[in-house]
């Protein structure tokens, strides 16, 4: 099986999400569903079909969950200098614009470009690899080519 790479803080908000299925949603749904066939006909009864839905959403993302988590390999950033690499927080400056953004390169199951995390696999990120500050890299995205100089890399 391959590994997945991530950070602690990924792989800990994975684990709080699976602990709070457990012990909180799948409990919820399970008195949802008791609750639902009380009130007698289960073929017209919204209630238990929603429920059953949301049961069966949950048990899914608990074994996808439990899944990524078996085959976590956690990285840990702060023991490396250097070029970038996975877990480097990047700030850039886009050549044309002069808009400054900060990334930091994480694994697939983690990124979220909106709070600052760049999968790893990303056009972005797969460009950065192996640069260092003051570098420029050319990335081509969806709308158009882009240039950015490297300002800053961090191991945090």
């Amino acid at each position: 099986m391959e590994k997945i790479p991530m950070t602690r803080g990924g792989f800990i908000a994975l684990d709080d999400e699976l602990k709070s299925l457990k012990t909180v949603d799948r409990p919820a749904v399970i008195r949802d569903i008791a609750e639902a066939r009380a009130h007698g006909d289960l073929s017209e009864n919204a209630e238990y079909h929603a429920a059953r839905e949301r049961q069966s959403f949950i048990e899914g993302r608990i074994k996808e969950l439990e899944a990524i988590i078996s085959r976590a390999e956690v990285i840990d950033p702060s023991r490396f200098t250097g070029a970038i690499k996975f877990g480097a927080t990047v700030t850039l400056v886009d050549e044309t614009s002069s808009e400054e953004r900060t990334y930091q390169i994480v694994g697939e199951v983690e990124a979220n470009i909106e709070n600052g995390l760049l999968n790893i696999r990303s056009p972005l990120a797969r460009a950065l690899i192996g640069k260092e500050e003051g570098d420029s890299v050319e990335v081509r995205t969806p709308g158009g080519e882009k240039s950015y100089e490297i300002l800053n890399v961090r191991f945090v």
